[in-house]
């Protein structure tokens, strides 16, 4: 995994990356700027995730998920930053490196690489890739700490309690009794700590997370996470350690040095340090690559707040309790929302390398070459935990989503339209629902008002996106597809094509099947970027804004289609990703 091929491979990704999305984003950014001065800004993080750990299937989905967001948001106009990273203090950190023998910036320096170089190769649109070792993030998480001391929010105290080592997070004694002294995330014994910390004084902030929650119900969905932390809140807050003693790996207290900042506070300032908010216009901290260079130049302060905040469920408490408290205390607007999803599990028992359940990088690489990226990615995003629920990862149940959905439904839907087309029209020039002999007016057919049925849909899918149901919103389209198909079986345009009086009808048929499948397309593009950039390819699925693509008519008559075949068929994987043995 060495650092410089895989700089290598970016180069050529990223590329790519921008190649696929610019057109559809500049187009829209173009129509939605010609209306107002400035597009909305939209800023979309994901947690940034911990070097010490090896890219998983938790990793790729939270980030497939906050992509399907920021690629929805460029469709509409917005002005998009989306933000990933990675998380490389801390002593879990600096023990690899130890036993490894290496420093632990040179072991950070590797596998942050790596985890990017995976983002990439799973198509992830971020914008900026913040790591916790850059200097522009550990001059501001100084200067926020600093800031927090001066607001008195920071005091030094002596901690005696439990610790939680694969977390990284402190308990009580009366919560880790509660908790019979295991780790609620990994079932591991908590150790028994008693050190010198500076607190952070979160209990002074009781009244104010309490009513966040109960007057913002969107504040922390979904609703099942935001009853979870309100029963939690009504056990009370203890003020919270925010540095070490035990380990060097991290950033200074300031005035303190032998203290180190706790490596969530770390990790929770990255939000607003990859914005520069702590550094004076243009003045900031030089860096590599363009949003580094737009945080210096201070160019990218106005996209806090967040607009949505994507994590797995085990950190929603640090997410939705002490990382509020810190902005209020720094009196920083919060974040508008933060989406906690649940877990991918299996047999209905948690993925563990123990029990050798786990999907990890490799076995995932297996799908999407067997399926396409696209493909699983799509899996991921129909089957996936994005509600209260965790969600059960069984490769059979890949291979009935990609063939129900994808092949059998969307990919033959293509097919066999384009393929009309192309039979019956010279060059599969698309032909018009205009009637000559009829005032021009629109040919119809009873209960198929498209126009509406496709109106209907976008918007359905549009207000489920905005909801983090992205399950819901890919179902709403592939419900558009399934009625195409019953749309054709009960025309029957391939008889109307053999009855020169019904010329009219059958272009009208094949127009609006055309145009419903272009509409379902647009409205997949977040879901399957690749596959309907293939598809934009053969047949013009529009420019401007989303709300502007999914406006009926878009198809232009006498515009050419090419035949599509898009999803090919392809047997099913055992559980581990591989092929299956007779």
């Amino acid at each position: 995994r060495a650092v410089a091929p895989v700089a290598a491979r970016r180069v050529s990704v990223t590329a790519r990356l921008s190649s696929e999305r610019d057109a559809h984003v500049a187009s829209a950014a173009a129509h939605a700027g010609a209306a107002t001065d400035a597009p909305e800004k939209c800023f979309v993080t994901t947690p940034i995730y911990y070097v010490n750990d090896r890219p998983h299937i938790g990793h790729v989905y939270t980030s497939t998920v906050a992509d399907v967001y920021a690629r929805f948001q460029r469709s509409r106009g917005k002005d998009v930053f989306f933000l990933t990273g990675t998380d490389e203090h801390g002593l879990k950190v600096e023990q690899s490196a130890e036993k490894k023998g290496v420093e632990p910036q040179s072991l950070a320096d590797e596998n942050s690489a790596y985890f990017r170089d995976v983002m990439e190769r799973m198509n992830i649109s971020f914008d900026g890739f913040i790591r916790t070792t850059d200097a522009a993030h550990v001059n501001q998480v100084k200067k926020f700490v600093e800031l927090l001391k001066e607001k008195d929010a920071v005091y030094l105290g002596q901690f005696e309690g439990w610790y939680d080592e694969g977390q990284e997070e402190y308990y009580t004694e009366t919560k880790a009794k509660e908790l019979d002294y295991k780790s609620p995330i990994s079932g591991k014994d908590m150790v028994r700590s008693s050190e010198e910390n500076y607190y952070f004084k979160l209990s002074a902030f009781q009244e104010q997370l309490e009513k966040l929650h109960e007057e913002n119900p969107n504040f922390l969905t979904p609703a099942a996470r935001r009853n979870e932390m309100m029963e939690r809140l009504k056990g009370g807050l203890n003020d919270v350690p925010i540095s070490r003693t035990n380990f060097t790996w991290g950033v200074g207290m300031p005035g303190d040095e032998k203290h180190v900042i706790y490596v969530w506070i770390d990790a929770l300032l990255n939000y607003i340090t990859a914005l520069g908010l702590a550094e004076a216009d243009g003045e900031g901290t030089p860096g590599e690559g363009d949003a580094a260079m737009r945080r210096a130049a201070g160019e990218l302060k106005q996209y806090w707040p967040a607009s949505v905040q994507v994590m797995a469920k085990e950190i929603s408490w640090f997410h939705a309790v002490i990382w509020p408290a810190l902005l209020m205390a720094l009196d920083m607007p919060l974040p508008e929302r933060v989406h906690a999803h649940g877990f991918w599990i299996r047999d209905g028992k948690k993925m563990s390398k123990s029990l050798g359940n786990f999907v990890d990088l490799e076995a995932i690489e297996r799908y999407v070459t067997h399926y396409g990226l696209d493909g699983f990615r799509y899996f991921l995003l129909v089957e996936g935990p994005i509600a209260g629920q965790d969600a059960n990862f069984a490769s059979a149940r890949v291979q009935e989503v990609y063939g129900t959905d994808l092949v059998n439904t969307l990919g033959n839907s293509l097919s066999r339209t384009t393929a009309m087309v192309n039979k019956y029209y010279e060059g599969g020039a698309v032909p018009s629902e205009i009637s000559e002999t009829n005032g021009g007016e629109r040919v119809v057919f009873p209960g198929y008002d498209w126009p509406a049925l496709t109106k209907e849909t976008a918007d359905e899918v549009a207000r489920c996106v905005e909801n983090m149901e992205l399950p819901r919103a890919a179902a709403a389209a592939v419900a558009l597809v399934v009625k195409v198909d019953l749309f054709i079986t009960e025309t029957e345009p391939f008889r109307m094509a053999k009855d020169e009086a019904k010329k009219e009808e059958l272009a009208a048929v094949l127009y609006q099947c055309l145009e419903t499948l272009r509409i379902a397309c647009v409205l997949l593009e977040p879901f399957l970027p690749n596959k309907m950039a293939e598809v934009g390819e053969s047949m013009d699925l529009g420019e401007g804004t989303f709300d502007e693509r999914v406006r009926w008519g878009g198809l232009k008559p006498g515009s050419a289609v090419k035949k599509m075949a898009v999803f090919p068929r392809v047997e099913a994987l055992d559980e581990q990703g591989l092929p299956v043995v007779a």
